[in-house]
């Protein structure tokens, strides 16, 4: 979307963002399935192990294998607090990345509503200037200026050109309608 116009931009987002609201829950409940399928295999192989060196527990006589043990003990226990450590981690690092791709969204929606917003701008000033126009020239056709050329006094002023030429367009519109609907 960063290479289309605010506009299409706007758009690709706004329609993106309705469908995956019909989607998200179901979404989220299979991502939070996945996750904890996966966090439950990776606890039943660390209680295999745990129960592994359990058992070999009786087994091992000499001083230096249970010292090994013990380690092996305590290695299989950092290793279940890093799995927890690096699940969070996961977590927080998809919402960074959700974020981040909503920023960008937001961000583009913004620019959009700001053209919009200077569009708007540019519309009302221009509708200020035709009322003021209007309102200096009464209804005359003519420009205060102008009166003593002939020629001129048949032509509309272009601004008022452009305001007989909206509303022409819009009686033709409503000519169209069906008298049924009038």
């Amino acid at each position: 979307p960063s290479c289309l116009p605010p506009q299409a931009a706007f758009a690709h987002l706004a329609l993106a963002l309705r469908s995956d609201v019909f989607t998200l829950r179901q979404r989220l409940q299979l991502e939070r399935s996945a996750r904890d399928a996966a966090e439950g295999n990776i606890q039943q192989e660390l209680g295999q192990c745990q129960a592994a060196l359990e058992r070999l527990g009786p087994c091992c006589a000499a001083a230096g294998c249970r010292d090994t043990l013990q380690q092996l003990q305590g290695s299989l226990a950092v290793l279940a607090a890093a799995v927890q450590r690096a699940t969070s981690a996961a977590e927080r690092l998809g919402a960074v990345h959700q974020e981040a791709r909503l920023s960008r969204a937001a961000e583009v929606m913004v620019q959009h509503v700001e053209k919009l917003k200077r569009q708007l701008g540019r519309e009302h000033a221009e509708l200020e200037e035709m009322k003021l126009l209007i309102q200096h020239s009464g209804h005359c056709w003519q420009l205060p200026h102008t009166q003593d050329d002939p020629e001129t006094q048949l032509r509309p002023h272009p601004v008022m050109r452009t305001f007989q030429q909206g509303a022409a367009r819009r009686r033709v519109s409503i000519a169209v309608i069906p008298k049924q609907l009038l």
